[in-house]
């Protein structure tokens, strides 16, 4: 079997190149030269974005295929594009490679990158690849565009607005689970679902699993919120809903009460944390890779609202509201009782625990 260290800088960048769609006019210079040549477009910002994915801290080889890796990678990127409602134009690619890393594997990556540049019609023009000592990291910068008065930020949200999150929540973080559990020492042959420990329909189990290895970034829904105007601020939810909660209210200086019992958490993934001894909501508040998008919206733009959610084909949830008094408060309706608890927060890069 070849591997990357097989073959020279020169080559693993032909196969790159190989797999990519012919440039389009804007872009002058692109793959092969020191760096890439952009003509801008007109009466338009940059808007740019860098993320990068760690073997061993954002996916692990051993249950994450190697297109699925390159998917991820582009397409926490062009989630962050859609928070901003800025329209997807070129990608930068810089590839730290193992030298155990099969050939295989490095062009299926690269195959997960372009399958989903081509769909959202985005353009790579460069890049860098170096040797690796230790893990195989993956890092993308970005670039959209956006007309200046359609930019979305996380800074607009006033008291009263309404609170809204895209698609569903819980699956990607249920979806890891399930992966992990899969190649656990403590998974037996008795367990059913192929190892899951679950009993739902084996279909339903796969869709949680392919919502973690494949997420769907919100673009469409992004350029069209940005394009009518319909939220005032947004941000999307790569670190679990607490932490955008938080973000949101902090940039913008409101408060927010969240209705525990009108998430959307997705079918599965409540299943399986209530089987798991977990609590689907708190798991919703605090598990990541969701790539929905957390907005919120003036109560008279619910019109342009209804009109954003028709054409992208994202169904949306109101989930909640605004306050002037800075506190986060997750509220539960118990038998007709309202109780407010203190709002979790998300995933932390950083967290020493």
């Amino acid at each position: 079997m070849n591997t990357v260290d097989d073959l020279t800088e020169r080559e693993l960048i032909a196969r790159i190149q190989a797999r990519l769609p012919p440039p389009p006019d804007w872009l002058l210079v692109g793959i092969g030269d020191d760096a890439a040549v952009v003509e801008p477009e007109r009466n338009r910002l940059d808007v740019l974005s860098v993320d990068a994915l760690v073997e061993g801290i954002h996916f692990d080889r051993r249950f994450t295929p190697a297109a699925a890796i390159g998917h991820r990678a582009l397409a926490v990127n062009l989630s962050d594009l859609a928070a901003m409602g800025a329209a997807p134009r070129l990608a930068l690619l810089s590839f730290a490679l193992p030298a155990s890393l099969s050939c295989g594997d490095f062009d299926a990556m690269v195959d997960g990158i372009a399958a989903l540049a081509v769909h959202h019609r985005l353009h790579v023009a460069g890049g860098n690849l170096t040797r690796s000592p230790g893990p195989l990291m993956i890092d993308i910068t970005i670039v959209g565009s956006a007309k200046r008065r359609q930019v979305l930020t996380r800074r607009g949200a006033r008291s009263g607005d309404d609170v809204y999150v895209s698609g569903s929540l819980g699956g990607a973080a249920a979806g890891l689970q399930m992966l992990r559990s899969r190649t656990s020492t403590t998974t037996t042959a008795t367990d059913t679902n192929g190892g899951y420990g679950l009993k739902p329909n084996e279909k339903v189990v796969e869709a949680c699993v392919q919502r973690y290895l494949y997420p769907d970034p919100r673009v469409r829904l992004g350029l069209l919120l940005g394009r009518n105007r319909a939220a005032s601020a947004c941000m999307d939810l790569s670190d679990g809903l607490g932490d955008g909660v938080t973000q949101i209210a902090a940039a913008s200086g409101v408060g927010m009460t969240i209705e525990a019992g009108v998430l959307p958490i997705d079918a599965c993934a409540r299943e399986w944390f209530s089987a798991h001894g977990g609590d689907a909501v708190t798991a919703a508040l605090t598990g990541g890779d969701d790539y929905e998008l957390l907005f919120t919206v003036r109560p008279r733009q619910r019109g342009r609202l209804r009109a954003a959610s028709r054409h992208s084909g994202v169904p949306l949830t109101r989930i909640g509201v605004c306050t002037s008094d800075r506190a986060l408060l997750l509220r539960y309706d118990s038998d007709g009782s309202w109780t407010d608890t203190p709002i979790p927060g998300g995933f932390s890069h950083f967290s020493k625990t």
